[in-house]
């Protein structure tokens, strides 16, 4: 294959990871460009967008993760590209402002640290031949040495490792090659620790990702997991991919759920992607997230309509007096309009919730929690 066809091959298989980008609005979902490579928005570590080329720069792979349609065995197109092609490749999309930023990841090729080598040259070329000063995204591969994580992490934007699952139980399920320890949790902690608040390399976002049902984990591994990424590690964004039917092998617990019903991975997805939001944005705690007798989310319903029918003695909450987060346990009220509240009750006292512009189902949901 030439280089057009291997990157569409590659690009096309890049697609089981989300760890860079996650559609929350109309304008963040991936789209195929016009050579059928998969483009990303992307929110910079300044706060600007961006639109990322997202590859792999093999589908090759040694491991054998039995969630993984391109896991060693899989009988599929196995292309690969080298260094050089790849940053030449990147710099021609971005001189035609098809894209802005690059996600490199790559199937494990013979070794771990061979395969960070060869990701580690693609982002050297480009910031040193080609002087490219924008995004990158790198991934870091389970089993790396510390040398080749930190030096991703000298090169780029942006580095993520997949958690896979909550645990070293959960883990032996998928995979019989990767020590969960040692190839998966050790180097999440040295990325935590150099990109750590004060540290030479500070700018540089941290993420990682979930395999949701794969190894039939319960939302309260997943959801006191993502806590510790964020509280403990300083990790920026935590990412959650539901398992599809039928990519990994027949004989993972993840492939037995799908009898009960096969879109319940996606409806978890779902509430899990709900659940980071209250963390990041809300001020949520563990004990706040309300569980089933089971330790999993309801599906039926959205995590904080559900905290909100827990707590009946926590309203009516007062608009003019009550602090940001008592305002944001308020059905309908979100971060953006909870900032409007506490910028208008510094101009005057306000009488209703039109005053600040809420409207439509969002005011008919909010005004039956609050009071003036």
């Amino acid at each position: 294959m030439n280089t057009t066809e291997k990157l569409k091959v590659l690009s096309g298989d890049a697609q089981y990871d989300l760890a860079c980008a996650c559609a929350t609005g109309k304008d963040e979902h991936r789209r195929r460009g016009p050579e059928g490579r998969w483009l990303y928005p992307v929110t910079l570590p300044n706060g600007g967008r961006s639109v990322l080329l997202k590859t792999l720069l093999s589908n090759a792979c040694a491991n054998d993760c039995k969630y993984c349609p391109l896991r060693s065995g899989t009988d599929i197109r196995r292309c690969t590209l080298q260094p050089e092609e790849t940053a030449r490749v990147f710099m021609e999309h971005v001189s035609q402002k098809k894209a802005f930023g690059l996600f490199l990841s790559s199937g494990v090729i013979d070794t771990p640290d061979h395969t960070m080598y060869r990701i580690n040259a693609v982002a050297r070329i480009l910031r040193y031949r080609y002087r490219y000063r924008g995004y990158i995204h790198l991934k870091v591969i389970p089993g790396a040495s510390d040398a080749a994580v930190e030096d991703s992490v000298s090169l780029a934007s942006a580095i993520s490792l997949n958690i896979e699952t909550p645990g070293h139980g959960r883990f032996r399920a998928l995979s019989d090659r990767k020590d969960y320890m040692d190839d998966i949790i050790r180097p999440i902690k040295l990325m935590s620790k150099l990109t750590s608040r004060g540290s030479r390399f500070s700018r540089v976002k941290c993420t990682t990702q979930f395999i949701v049902g794969a190894s039939d984990e319960r939302d309260s591994e997943i959801i006191e997991y993502t806590f510790g990424l964020y509280d403990r590690l300083g990790f920026q964004r935590v990412y959650f991919s539901a398992y599809q039917r039928g990519l990994g092998t027949g004989d993972i617990p993840g492939e037995r759920r799908f009898a009960l019903d096969p879109n319940e991975n996606f409806v978890r997805e779902h509430r899990l992607y709900q659940v980071d939001f209250l963390i990041r944005r809300y001020g949520f705690r563990y004990g706040d997230i309300v569980l089933d007798d089971t330790g999993n989310l309801k599906l039926d319903k959205d995590p904080k309509e559900q905290w909100v029918e827990r707590h009946p003695e926590f309203y009516p909450v007062r608009i003019n007096t009550a602090d940001k987060g008592s305002l944001l346990r308020v059905p309908g009220l979100g971060p953006v309009t909870v900032g409007s509240i506490l910028g208008a009750r510094r101009s005057g006292r306000i009488t209703s919730l039109e005053d600040i512009g809420l409207r439509g189902r969002r005011l008919e949901k909010a005004r039956r929690y609050v009071i003036f």
